[in-house]
């Protein structure tokens, strides 16, 4: 068999690669829906609470000695 390229190929070999890309799509969505959250803390209706940082008072970085330019 010379199936080499998509152009000249017969019916049997597109039937194998639509069969293959529907397989791998499953997989892909299988792997998708049973991703779960582990998280215990959760609350039950899966929402979770995000953690928010609160910003300090501002600082100013400087430098008091000369540079030097060699």
């Amino acid at each position: 068999m010379n199936n080499f390229s998509l152009l000249t190929a017969d019916r049997a070999t597109h039937l194998k690669v639509v069969a293959v890309a529907l397989v791998c799509a499953m997989l892909v969505a299988g792997v998708g829906l049973a991703a779960r959250v582990a998280d215990p803390s959760a609350a039950a209706d899966g929402r979770l609470e995000a953690t928010v940082i609160k910003p300090g008072t501002p600082v100013t970085a400087s430098v008091s000695e000369p540079r030097t330019i060699r």
